[in-house]
């Protein structure tokens, strides 16, 4: 297992969307981390350009993170009514939209390239691959991991033969990895989950959210993690494809929250103007609202407008800093192993 023999335990978060790049994979896996490739929105023909710019750019394991289809497109009902008022706003605001749909990210190109090119790692969010998709992987040589946000996930993973589960915490930036969004979907913190899953689960668990220091990270290993997750605190890296409106609110900081305004589905990013207008009439259905906004957010990145933008980002983002990956790698490592340290001898413990 990879976790065994990474020099640190480090795991770059798949950022899908722009800031995941090949020079911020390879730099983390070349500090001794293990380096991923955000596969998601991507064709598999880009994913396979990508992969290859990335191999030559180290020759240690890397991994690859791919989006699940989950049960198919939304009824038309669950949306239309949030479409048409989107529209009526933009009309008004001078806002191009798109048109709803569904897509399945293609995932059985996708597959089919991680199957005949494989990567040491393939992991899944929105979903768990069945056990056929996992034997495949596990015929190719990749290990197989599955986000998990909740312990009912987790079971289901482990018993579809996921070899790690990727325990994402609430402070997560981004989307929930969840299998299926919903209303009520419930919303652990990291140490929660961490807990809850160690508790009747032998998988070995990697902890996402909210990490972005070394203590962080030995607060996860602590808690039973064998790695940390980590995507906000590499954003602001000069190998990150981070969007310059992005990066900016970064350095600004500001206070992160649960939206399902930009894309259909639950994800945590910086409050801005689209969100405080819109979220209160959202509707849960992705990917088809994503394609909805999408003409609109490229029009703003271009624009460096950060108010019609998502603004993905984990609750301690006010911590990432900008240096390159492979220091920001060895300052965690390092701070982790002080923090670890000190851990041993605390009073009254």
């Amino acid at each position: 297992m990879i976790l065994d023999s990474l020099e640190v335990p480090i795991v770059l978060a798949p950022m899908a969307g722009g800031p995941s790049t090949p020079e911020l994979a390879a730099a983390v896996a070349n500090a001794g981390g293990l380096g991923f490739l955000a596969a998601g929105y991507l064709s598999a023909d880009v994913l396979a350009e990508q992969l290859e710019h990335a191999r030559s750019l180290t020759d240690r394991p890397l991994a690859v993170n791919v989006f699940h289809p989950g049960d198919g497109p939304s009824d038309h009902s669950a949306f239309a009514q949030y479409v048409e008022h989107l529209r009526a706003w933009a009309a008004g605001a001078g806002v191009e939209l798109g048109e709803p749909r569904y897509t399945d990210d293609d995932w059985g190109a996708k597959l089919d390239l991680l199957a005949g090119a494989p990567v040491r790692v393939v992991s899944f969010t929105f979903g768990c691959p069945d056990e056929t998709v996992v034997k495949r992987l596990h015929h190719a040589g990749s290990e197989v991991w599955v986000t998990v946000t909740s312990p009912e996930e987790g079971r289901q993973a482990q018993a579809a033969g996921a070899d790690v589960l990727v325990a994402q915490g609430a402070e997560a930036g981004g989307h929930r990895g969840s299998f299926r969004d919903h209303p009520e979907l419930p919303v652990y913190g990291i140490l929660a989950l961490l807990s809850l899953l160690g508790a009747e689960l032998s998988v070995p668990l990697v902890a996402s959210g909210g990490i972005a220091t070394g203590g962080t990270v030995a607060a996860v290993l602590a808690a039973g993690a064998r790695a940390a997750q980590i995507g906000s605190a590499f954003m602001l890296c000069p190998e990150a494809g981070t969007a310059a409106p992005l990066r900016a609110a970064l350095r600004a900081g500001g206070q992160t929250v649960l939206t399902r305004a930009f894309t259909g589905r639950l994800a945590r990013g910086i409050r801005n103007r689209f969100i405080a207008e819109h979220e209160p009439h959202a509707a849960l259905a992705y990917p088809e609202i994503h394609y909805v906004t999408a003409p609109m957010r490229a029009a703003a990145r271009a624009e460096g407008d950060p108010e019609l933008i998502n603004l993905w980002a984990g609750e301690s983002h006010a911590l990432a800093l900008e240096l390159p990956a492979a220091d920001i790698v060895a300052k965690l490592a390092a701070d982790a192993r002080v923090a670890l340290t000190r851990a041993g001898s605390v009073p009254g413990l």
